[in-house]
């Protein structure tokens, strides 16, 4: 298992949490849900695009930012947050294997708060006038990124 996390902050669609559970138990990322949620956080409604894989995914899930900063505070673990307000490609940037490589809601993305605790900012580039990738697309993107720079 890898040491590298994914986070999610208050996603709002269950399909996408679930495709992005699916994809850390394929790879061996652990997954941090940071509620409240935007849906009920339940099997049922993160089984469809997660299918079987959902038993097999290290999920932990915090009550608030507030619960996963206390969680995360003590390890000194970088937050890595991918924004569209972000300068640094992704490609350009030097991952560690134990970032945490946070995504916000698909609605909204991040709080500024939330935004400035980040260690560091990166996109993914793209064509003009495009605003965003689906959240699983852009999770799938770095984390296979920081997988290969860190050796896995």
């Amino acid at each position: 298992m890898s040491q590298l996390r994914i986070a999610l902050y208050q996603p709002d669609i269950p399909g996408n949490a679930g495709t992005i559970l699916r994809l850390g138990a394929c790879l061996g990322i652990g997954v941090d849900i940071i509620e409240p949620a935007g849906f009920v956080l339940s099997d049922a409604n993160l089984r469809r695009a997660g299918m079987d894989y959902i038993a097999k995914a290290a999920l932990t899930r915090h009550v608030s930012w507030k619960t996963f900063e206390e969680w995360r505070a003590p390890t000194a673990r970088r937050i890595v947050l991918a924004s569209t307000k972000a300068a640094l490609p992704y490609t350009d940037f030097a991952f560690r294997a134990d970032d945490i490589l946070l995504f916000g809601r698909e609605s909204a993305g991040v709080p500024d708060d939330v935004h400035e605790k980040a260690d560091a900012r990166i996109l993914i580039p793209m064509q003009p006038g495009q605003r965003s990738l689906n959240v699983a697309v852009s999770a799938a993107m770095i984390a296979g990124e920081a997988l290969r720079q860190t050796g896995f």
